[in-house]
């Protein structure tokens, strides 16, 4: 369905010319008969033709079941008599999905939900074209929240590749763009779509917390390992070169295992004097 503008005349005009009919019809009602009843009904006929478009709202005009046009400013405005308007929303709506139960892309029960921030762009799309254009965008919207967030997984353990969680920015503007395709038909603009909720299914959330901790630590261990390697490294290296003391392979074996485990450990740890000798 393509939109036709309409430019339709002043309603001023006409409120002025059915004064004058009824002016005119009231003061030859004394000595005429039909005169004044025709006067009379060309003003009920220009009564019929008069609309009131309010701001950031369009009125869609049809006449006989035929699309006549979009009168898209605000104002005061006289179009076709007898014919049919409505008016379309031009302002700017969100949707706030429920909670939906969907399972992501490994499997795992989570739920979701999103706001999608949306205004009507084509007055005659989103009255001709589908039925009910609201209820199309909140099904097409949790349609594509559903297809959206079977893609991916919620947490990427492997870090590499997105993920719903770490990856909302990218997720969202995906969200926006397969909204756009699916809701173009109906003469609407996606403005915005953002996610509002996120979370692991009530069934699993205590397991995969654990799983999560459990990812937390092994991270922070290899980062301390990594750390404590450089730093007894660094030890060595500089014990050497200051000439300090001459290790050999024992005793320098000896001083990299007392060194990772005083770095490591989560103890504070406890000093050994040693008075006498390795052998």
């Amino acid at each position: 369905m393509k939109e036709k503008i309409l430019r339709p005349i002043s309603g001023f005009w006409v409120v002025a010319l059915i004064a004058v009919c009824v002016g005119g019809g009231a003061y030859l009602a004394q000595d005429y008969t039909v005169l004044p009843m025709v006067l009379f009904v060309i003003a009920g006929i220009l009564c019929t033709s008069i609309t009131v478009v309010q701001p950031n709202k369009s009125v869609v005009v049809t006449f006989f079941g035929q699309y006549v046009g979009t009168i898209a400013s605000s104002g005061l405005w006289a179009v076709i008599p007898f014919s049919i308007r409505k008016t379309v929303s031009l302002r700017v709506s969100n949707f706030n999905s429920v909670k939906l139960k969907v399972n992501d892309v490994e499997g795992n029960p989570i739920e979701i939900a999103a706001v999608v921030v949306f205004k009507v762009v084509n007055s005659a799309k989103a009255l001709f074209d589908v039925d009910q254009y609201m209820a199309f965008v909140e099904i097409q919207s949790e349609t594509a929240l559903r297809h959206v967030a079977s893609k991916y997984p919620y947490d990427n353990y492997k870090d590499s590749g997105m993920s719903l969680r770490a990856n909302a920015d990218e997720i969202a503007k995906e969200l926006a763009v397969e909204l756009q395709d699916r809701l173009s038909i109906s003469g609407v603009e996606v403005l915005e779509a953002r996610l509002t909720h996120l979370a692991y299914s009530t069934e699993i959330a205590s397991t995969m917390l654990q799983r999560q901790q459990a990812s937390a630590i092994l991270s922070a261990r290899q980062l301390i390992v990594e750390g404590a390697v450089g730093m007894v490294d660094m030890a060595i290296r500089q014990l050497k070169e200051n000439g300090v003391v001459e290790l050999d392979e024992e005793r320098k074996a000896a001083m990299i295992n007392n060194l990772m485990v005083a770095i490591v450990s989560e103890r504070g740890a406890n000093p050994v004097i040693n008075a006498g000798s390795l052998y």
